[in-house]
């Protein structure tokens, strides 16, 4: 009788403990799938130009990025294009320089923006 109560007990710490393994796993899973949503729309708008709009009638003002939102673009192509830069891939880190320096050439990573690519050039023409 005893054996048998001993038996129901183990086969219940055996379901709990699958039942546990396996909702820790699908929460993993879905942080996981959710870190990589948020990786890929932070490097998805860094990576990719906008899309350039049709000519807009005169009479409609062009709209501009606020300052925020133009200070956070460049701050995320230079620090996309400074990890391409470590990562090996100096032709990569150019093109994201360059795209950061066509689209906002006043900027304050100007300076280390033309330093960087110069470094990177230096890197691309080592065999």
């Amino acid at each position: 009788m005893i054996s048998w109560l001993v038996f129901m007990a183990l086969a219940a710490m055996f379901a709990f403990g699958v039942w546990h393994f396996r909702r820790q796993a699908a929460e993993r899973k879905r942080a996981a799938a959710e870190r990589l949503t948020n990786f890929m729309a932070q490097s998805l708008p860094a990576a990719q130009p906008p899309a350039q709009p049709a000519a807009q009638p005169a009479s409609q003002p062009i709209p501009r990025a606020t300052e925020a939102n133009g200070s956070q673009q460049q701050k995320l192509l230079m620090e996309a294009a400074s990890k391409a830069g470590q990562a090996g891939e100096p032709a990569l880190s150019i093109q994201l320089y360059a795209r950061l320096l066509a689209r906002y050439p006043g900027t304050s990573f100007a300076g280390l923006a033309r330093a960087a690519v110069e470094e990177q050039k230096k890197r691309l023409a080592k065999p």
